[in-house]
């Protein structure tokens, strides 16, 4: 009986990271293959690779960008264990290709894939590569791309715009016909937004004063919510306030308008559920990748954005008047943002890895 063929997944730390390469595995899977994920036992892989039915390999590794002094110089005195590590688990597993989402915890297994010259596929899901991604970037076999704007930073005709993996159920919502109501989803992610937060409830004033047929839903995370939504409660505003939504698919079928962050996972459900959104990067976020990310959108006329610095009640109010007023543009957002979807990219991404198998 012929061996299941190795593949090794690296990435961690973050959902971000972890959720695209287990659809990959998944694919991988159910072809007869037998991924290996390698990761730290801190990050959000230590629960959601073992849970997903993965084995999983450890090292421990830490951030640099962006880390004080201290905890710098302690991720650069892990780099080497982390490196002779994961060459010895290659030793082991002798994978075909090494799979990448990016990011510190994929930095050792990248340097070991380099090595041991193991093709090398990353996936970059945003439009300023990340920092482990742009300093590989000569080296990888193949890069899969969510944004033109990346390919600069990989060898010509090594990359092509594959998209992220992204839930089929996003892909399957059918267009929302216009209506006399505005449905606006507000989230900033499952821990939520301070700056979204405070922006939606100076907003509530603006929209009773107004009398724009809307309704609200505000995903507001765990710490906030409690305050928010007893604010909420004493408006006359139709709506409700939540600390996390289980079923997004579901909040997003039923949305007009998205305002959010504008990280890789949310613009690229944004795209596959063709929905019109009001961006706000995150100012923190490492090489300005949101800024980037919404700026994508925006130039192709997809979306529309404003800067965490210039957002207020009064300056959301006025985004959202403006497009429920000209239902055409929102109509056209729509429309126009389902180009950077791409429906198959966890199976493109088996199909690539395999390719060197």
């Amino acid at each position: 009986m012929t061996e299941p063929v190795h593949f090794v997944m690296a990435g961690g730390h973050t959902g971000g990271h972890i959720t695209p390469a287990l659809a990959v595995a998944r694919v991988l899977r159910e072809h007869g293959h037998q991924p290996v994920f390698i990761g730290t036992q801190r990050g959000l892989e230590s629960k959601l690779v073992p849970g997903a039915g993965f084995p999983i390999e450890w090292i421990e590794v830490g951030g640099v960008k962006g880390a004080g002094l201290a905890k710098r110089f302690n991720s650069l005195k892990q780099l080497p264990v982390a490196i002779r590590l994961s060459l010895a688990y290659l030793n082991r597993y002798r994978p075909r290709a090494i799979f990448s989402m990016g990011g510190f915890v994929a930095a050792p297994v990248v340097v070991a894939a380099i090595l041991k010259r193991v093709p090398l596929v990353v996936m970059e899901p945003n439009a300023m590569p990340g920092a482990a991604n742009r300093y590989v970037g000569r080296f990888v076999a193949r890069a899969l791309l969510s944004f033109p704007q990346a390919q600069s930073y990989f060898p010509q005709g090594r990359s092509e715009l594959s998209g992220m993996p992204v839930r089929a159920e996003f892909f399957a919502l059918p267009p929302r016909p216009a209506g006399d109501r505005l449905n606006l989803l507000i989230t900033g992610g499952s821990q939520g937004a301070r700056s979204l937060n405070l922006a939606a409830e100076d907003s509530w004033r603006y929209f009773e004063r107004a009398r724009i047929p809307i309704r609200i839903v505000h995903q507001t995370g765990p710490s906030q919510h409690a305050e928010i939504s007893r604010a909420f409660k004493k408006t006359g505003l139709d709506g409700e306030v939540v600390p996390f939504i289980s079923d997004m698919p579901a909040a997003f079928g039923a949305a007009d308008l998205i305002v959010s962050r504008s990280g890789a996972g949310t613009v690229s459900e944004i795209a596959a559920a063709g929905k019109p959104s009001i961006l706000v990067p995150y100012p923190f976020a490492a090489d300005q990748h949101q800024l980037k990310n919404a700026q994508a959108l925006v130039n192709a006329g997809a979306a529309r954005m404003v800067l965490d610095a210039e957002l207020s009640g009064e300056r959301l109010f006025s985004e959202v008047r403006r497009l429920w007023e000209l239902p055409g543009d929102l109509a056209k957002l729509a429309e126009t943002v389902r180009q950077f979807a791409k429906p198959n990219a966890a199976a493109r991404a088996a199909e690539i890895l395999e390719a060197y198998a």
